[in-house]
């Protein structure tokens, strides 16, 4: 797998190699121990990732309703590690108010994977770079009435 850009093939495959080391007990690296943690959270998804023969191409149509379990699965992979180095910069803090608020981590991953989401779509649809100031503004809006 590409360390900064894997294809979506890649992506999906690191999931289900996790899953499949964690359900035959082989010890994971940190980053699928993190996946594992994802995944688990997400026991709706475990008959996709249960499934990689038939998944691994499967497309997702969200203009007809569907979710794409393996775009949610890595947007909070992304949102974990945002928080864990604070990058874009105050992405802890903000985590921390939602937690807060939130008793809940996923909950609190939640309201950051959105705006992740929002930000990702609004920078294809201008076909320009992900914009960090864009994200912070919807994470702030979200989190700026919380005690």
């Amino acid at each position: 797998m590409s360390l900064y850009q894997p294809t979506r093939d890649q992506a999906r495959q690191f999931l289900f190699d996790a899953w499949s080391k964690y359900q035959q007990k082989k010890s994971l690296t940190d980053l699928e121990s993190i996946a594992l943690e994802v995944i688990l959270m997400h026991p709706e998804y475990h008959a996709v990732i249960d499934a990689a023969d038939t998944n691994l191409e499967q497309n997702y149509y969200p203009e007809i309703g569907e979710t794409n379990p393996f775009l949610h699965l890595n947007l909070h992979l992304s949102v974990i590690e945002q928080i864990q180095i604070n990058q874009p910069i105050g992405i802890k803090d903000h985590y921390n108010r939602l937690l807060e608020h939130y008793q809940d981590p996923h909950d609190a991953q939640h309201v950051l994977l959105e705006c992740l989401a929002e930000t990702i779509w609004h920078a294809q649809r201008e076909q320009k770079p992900l914009d960090s100031q864009h994200y912070l503004n919807l994470i702030h809006e979200n989190t700026k009435d919380l005690a």
